[in-house]
């Protein structure tokens, strides 16, 4: 039998944050990878994960989201109390 998940602490951008009313930019949610994160986020605030991922599954292009201080995928695992960064792109010329 699996534990459930323990709190990781997530850091959303404030254009994200714009979007869905009420939601904070750092909040702590169970996770043990960032597809529960994902999924815990989607549950509180319907159409986050779509604006995060795509249908593949994957975080969508313009997005970032950073454990450790590295990028992160969908499978990447949290430890409990992780500090997980989402970001979106920043492009210009």
């Amino acid at each position: 039998m699996t534990s459930p998940s323990r709190p990781v602490s997530v850091h959303l951008p404030a254009p994200l944050v714009a979007l869905f009313p009420g939601s904070p930019r750092q909040l702590e949610v169970p996770a043990a990878t960032v597809a529960e994160m994902m999924d815990a986020l989607d549950a509180r605030w319907p159409g986050m994960r779509d604006r995060l991922c795509d249908t593949t599954p994957a975080i969508r292009r313009h997005i970032n989201v950073f454990v450790d201080g590295a990028r992160a995928r969908l499978d990447t695992r949290l430890a409990p109390g992780t500090a997980v960064y989402v970001m979106t792109a920043v492009s210009g010329g």
